[in-house]
């Protein structure tokens, strides 16, 4: 059976703009003579599609949860891009059939499909740049059961067509995505209407949920591995090292090392390569009563701007301690654009967090716990000339839990990238941070018993 003229194997090339016609009208006859081996969804942009697809190749990539077996999953194997900035197609290659969820969100233009926990084992940097309409995507896990892709797009776009269809001899099973562009206005009204059909179909989970109550006096300490899923975080050159993958090793260790001291109850907003919104991370301390919350990181700096290493504590204010402090605050609160967040439904109650950051208490503690932090590390692992230093990180927005940012190093440096992949690097860090808790919680943990967050 042939394939789609301008989206074929592997090592096709694909068309210059000058050509597209041609194969688009033999894709669409491909398309329509095979129309049975999947149902095809078309619409005005932003349409939520649910449609079953096809998928086949051996499993890799990102890891499973870890209750059920790799091959328990779908693989996709290969996605590629052709098109102009009037029209751009998306194909991705799967193995079995499955459910998808498609839709759009503004600024920035994004198209967001979510499956079935898909493992994608997909060539490295894939993603990094595309075609037409198309200008990168990511793809990855969201929740347990769950994966996402999210496409960048250049301008306007509604979803032309989605269609399915199912492997055939030699070729796989193919997800089949057309883009085509349109002006602001026909995207925004579209987008409104869509999004609250969506709204309307799904009930929304409450917001808050009381912490559940325990009779363990010991202080909880939260740990946050930054990014996760289709957010990979910062890049080392070549795109073999993830940000993502860095930290939740360093983050899983550090838990390790605190919870052997027997002081403290140790939770992580996640334990595995999902990507959880930073609304959610602040909600999760809260809602767990947590005395302290570390989320780690690590930093990068594009060549351009030069080099710069070593470890770095960042604490919440309204006005960023310096330049860089300021850039990056910004490239960390992009995660939820990046990860496929709907950033126009922000929950409401982002605005009482902001009321309350005039709780200078949370702040005083936060600031302590971050100089007591350089004291410890400044010791054993090389850290930035200004090491200690604030910006507006959404994730530190929690009122009533002391939050710092630690900035392990950077993946643009040889030596940094070195450090964070070496294993006794490692354990000399989390050292220096269980200290840092140590001295941190000595007057509660020494005094009266009782865990509490403030001396």
């Amino acid at each position: 059976m042939p394939g789609l003229v301008f989206l074929g194997g592997a090592n096709s090339s694909l068309p210059h703009a000058t050509t597209l016609r041609a194969q688009r009208t033999a894709n669409h006859q491909f398309l329509r003579e095979h129309s049975g081996a999947g149902r095809s969804v078309t619409g005005r942009f932003g349409h939520v599609a649910i449609i079953a697809f096809a998928l086949a190749a051996p499993a890799a990539g990102i890891a499973p949860v870890r209750a059920a077996p790799p091959e328990a999953f779908p693989v996709a194997t290969e996605i590629r891009v052709g098109g102009d900035d009037n029209q751009t197609r998306l194909v991705v290659d799967l193995t079995r059939k499955v459910e998808l969820r498609a839709f759009t969100l503004a600024d920035p233009y994004r198209v967001v499909i979510d499956l079935p926990q898909v493992t994608f084992a997909l060539p490295a940097k894939s993603g990094d740049s595309g075609r037409g309409l198309v200008k990168a995507y990511r793809y990855g896990l969201v929740m347990a059961g769950g994966s996402r892709i999210v496409i960048d797009v250049t301008k306007p776009v509604r979803v032309d067509k989605v269609t399915m269809l199912d492997a055939a001899p030699g070729v796989p099973a193919r997800l089949v995505l057309d883009l085509a562009a349109v002006d602001r206005a026909t995207f925004m009204r579209t987008l409104a209407i869509d999004s609250k059909a969506r709204t309307d179909a799904i009930k929304p989970a409450p917001r808050d949920v009381a912490p559940v109550a325990s009779t363990d006096p010991r202080p909880v300490i939260v740990i946050d591995p930054g990014h996760g899923g289709p957010d990979t975080g910062a890049k080392a050159p070549g795109g073999e090292h993830e940000e993502k993958a860095i930290v939740l090793e360093f983050a899983t260790l550090l838990r390790d090392r605190l919870e052997k001291s027997g002081k403290y109850r140790i939770v992580m907003t996640r334990t595995d390569d999902t990507f959880i919104p930073l609304d959610e991370r602040v909600r999760f301390a809260r809602q767990r009563a947590a005395q302290l919350f570390i989320s780690v990181h690590a930093d990068w700096l594009p060549r351009a701007e030069g080099d710069a290493q070593g470890a770095s504590i960042y604490t919440l204010s309204e006005t960023a301690s310096d330049p860089n402090a300021a850039r990056l605050a910004e490239a960390e609160n992009r995660a939820d654009a990046v990860g496929g967040v709907d950033l126009s439904r922000e929950p409401s109650d982002v605005a009482d967090i902001l009321f309350d950051l005039a709780q200078r208490e949370t702040r005083t503690y936060s600031h302590q716990f971050a100089k007591t932090l350089v004291g410890e590390m400044k010791s054993a692992v090389r850290l930035h000339q200004h090491p200690l230093r604030s910006a507006g990180f959404k994730v530190l927005r929690s009122p009533d839990v002391p939050s710092v940012l630690v900035e392990l190093g950077y993946v643009s440096n040889k030596e940094d990238l070195k450090a964070l992949l070496s294993a006794e690097w490692r354990n000399k860090a989390a050292g220096t941070i269980v200290k840092a808790v140590d001295v941190f919680f000595a007057p509660r943990v020494a005094g009266n018993g009782e865990g509490k967050a403030r001396p």
